[in-house]
């Protein structure tokens, strides 16, 4: 236990205020989350011990979806239950979530001036750069985590596997991703072989979202929010195939913008799926989207956070995040393809150049090379380049 650990329960209200403040101030994904999380719950008011934190890590990264919010609702649960859940969580996620839905409505807007539609085709530009590099962060960790020569060319297919379905059959990543999880706990666990029932789950939903319109947004969202194994940017590959050459709700340009705007707001990089409703069917489907890509992240805390110990135990997850953990991986590394082919401008591409040496040589961070390569756009704009159509 921390040494300064306060005994009493926090109010609420005292809950709303701190995870709302986090909400305000988490620029920087995860890892800034994380930090904050620590400062607020350890360091300052000793409201949870080492150990449970460091559980609650270790728990919520065997979950799909966000790990970075679960973590944050998990830490609301773990002081005041359910309610505290509940309102931790929505106090963490919507300062951002209102933030991006503004900004989509201005980027996205026929109207926009041209300086804003320069600021997102500017971000959007480096993107692909961002996913290289957020994927190449996770290698050495997911590495390191195998064994012997077999389970290491198995990790390597699994990671091409994700690679290339990113690249070739967008929409059907996720069938992927279930698939690599499953093939590996099936050579762990022959006893099991009933797990593999699951891969007709995004079979079946894909059939009911293949019409189109409210019900594909719910599928799009469903797969961010739950199925999404690996969270942060493999939400990106799962998304675009979707909202740019399945249903058209989006051009590349928007599409790139909509991942610029989730990487330079603070909160969740799966709040880009607000705007991606938004482009769909305006503030109700921005919030529609939003509603069913956070929702399995309360799903699992309030179901699940009790028997966190033993999931983190558990062969079978861990064995399942051995095979989805890796194909995850490499669909943030193929999703640069299709980024990068989206853009329309010779500019863009020679920005997308000087963000890569940036990020790779210079070690900028991630925020700070979104907020450079905005601003240039805005400039190129007011100079008279071509934007993207």
């Amino acid at each position: 236990m921390s040494p300064h650990r306060e005994t009493a329960d926090p109010p609420l209200l005292e809950i709303l205020r701190e995870w709302g403040r986090l909400g305000c101030i988490g620029f920087g994904g995860p890892p800034a989350h994380i930090a904050l999380l620590r400062e607020l719950c350890i360091d300052r008011r000793g409201w949870i011990s080492e150990e449970e934190f460091e559980h609650g890590i270790a728990a919520t990264n065997l979950l799909p979806g966000p790990a970075s919010t679960q973590l944050a609702i998990y830490c609301a649960w773990r002081l005041r239950g359910i309610p505290g859940a509940l309102v931790g969580g929505v106090a963490f996620i919507v300062p951002g979530l209102i933030l991006i839905i503004a900004l989509a409505a201005a980027f996205l807007s026929t109207s926009a001036p041209d300086w804003v539609l320069g600021v997102g085709a500017g971000a959007g530009a480096v993107v692909a750069a961002v996913a290289v590099q957020a994927g190449l962060a996770l290698v050495p960790a997911s590495r390191a985590r195998v064994g012997d020569r077999a389970a290491a060319r198995r990790w390597l297919a699994y990671l091409l596997a994700g690679l290339l379905a990113t690249i070739l059959i967008g929409p059907w990543l996720v069938v992927v991703l279930l698939g690599c999880g499953i093939v590996e706990l099936l050579i762990r666990r022959p006893a099991i072989a009933r797990v593999a029932r699951l891969d007709a789950l995004p079979l079946v939903l894909v059939a009911v979202a293949g019409t189109g319109g409210l019900a594909a947004l719910c599928w799009t969202a469903f797969k961010v929010g739950a199925l999404s194994y690996g969270g942060g940017f493999v939400i990106i590959p799962l998304m675009q195939a979707d909202a740019v050459d399945r249903y058209g709700w989006m051009t590349d340009g928007d599409f790139l913008n909509a991942v610029a705007l989730g990487q330079a707001t603070p909160g969740p990089v799966v709040q880009t799926v607000a705007v991606v409703g938004y482009a769909a069917a305006g503030l109700g489907g921005a919030i529609l989207a939003s509603v069913i890509a956070f929702a399995p992240s309360f799903w699992f805390i309030a179901l699940g956070a009790e028997r966190f110990d033993r999931l983190r135990t558990n062969p079978r997850p861990r064995a399942f995040l051995d095979g989805a953990g890796p194909a995850a991986i490499g669909a943030i590394l193929g999703s640069a393809v299709p980024l990068a082919l989206a853009l329309g401008e010779p500019w863009q591409w020679a920005f997308l150049a000087i963000a890569a040496g940036a990020l790779f040589v210079l070690r900028l961070g991630v925020l700070w090379t979104l907020l450079a390569a905005g601003a240039g756009g805005a400039a190129a704009a007011l100079l008279g380049a071509q934007l993207p159509g």
